[in-house]
């Protein structure tokens, strides 16, 4: 099964390179937006990664491409420094992407541009990314299919580390919501303490805009948490600048 998701991952890895092509003349001017969060925690997939954090955006999209560069610094000098790239296609309500992560730890020595994945200083994993929105349901399978992915696995074989979300956004009033629930089906990056398949996350998030003046407000959210699998829960706080 794991060798057949790798074909499909290929798969999708072309088509988001060829499917920008078919995009009309009328729909590929160019979009650039900037911003940056601060967050009290980073949590991410039901995993704590971190204290304090500045993750900042820049991403440009034309038609239904879009190509995004984010990262996240922590505040504490030994938090790992993130940097990744993501090209994506979202066609209606079909969305593929593949992600580039690189992840330098404090201390090591890595090299971004090494791509080695058998490399003590190569800082890379590679993700595709097949999602669908029903509208009041998206769906979101990502694989890791290349790079540094080799969690638990003494024989050298790839783990294929894989997290499937559902998520489901709602509204109360003037706060918007999305309660979200994520699965990992098999032992990767993902699991702690099982080799099998675990629920990993379930989390609710409210987010609404903080009025400053009767001209500018900051988007804001707090996420409640829990990781079963960890036994280990969280609350997270953050603004977009």
């Amino acid at each position: 099964m794991k060798g057949l998701i790798e074909k499909t991952f290929v798969a999708i890895l072309i088509m988001s390179a060829a499917m920008p092509m078919a995009v009309r003349a009328a729909d590929t001017e160019a979009k650039v937006t900037a911003s940056a969060d601060l967050v009290s925690t980073y949590y991410w997939r039901g995993q704590n990664l971190g204290g304090v954090s500045v993750q900042p955006t820049l991403g440009v999209s034309a038609g239904g491409f879009s190509f995004t560069a984010w990262g996240n610094v922590g505040f504490y000098h030994k938090d790992t420094k993130e940097f990744d790239l993501t090209a994506s296609y979202t066609i209606d309500k079909l969305k593929l992407a593949v992600t580039d992560y690189s992840f330098d730890q404090y201390n090591s020595g890595a090299k971004y541009f090494d791509y080695n994945c058998h490399s003590a200083t190569s800082t890379h994993v590679f993700e595709a990314n097949v999602g669908y929105d029903f509208g009041p349901l998206s769906l979101n399978w990502y694989t890791n299919f290349a790079g540094k992915d080799y969690y638990k696995k003494s024989d050298g074989k790839r783990s294929y580390s894989t997290y499937i979300e559902a998520a489901a956004p709602f509204k109360v009033g003037d706060v918007n919501l999305k309660a979200e629930v994520g699965i990992t089906p098999w032992d990767g990056a993902y699991t702690a303490k099982t080799d099998k398949f675990a629920v990993v996350n379930i989390g609710l998030t409210a987010s609404k805009e903080i009025k400053v003046t009767d001209s500018f407000s900051i988007p804001a959210f707090v996420k409640v948490a829990a990781n079963p699998e960890t036994e280990k829960a969280y609350i997270v706080f953050g603004i977009t600048l």
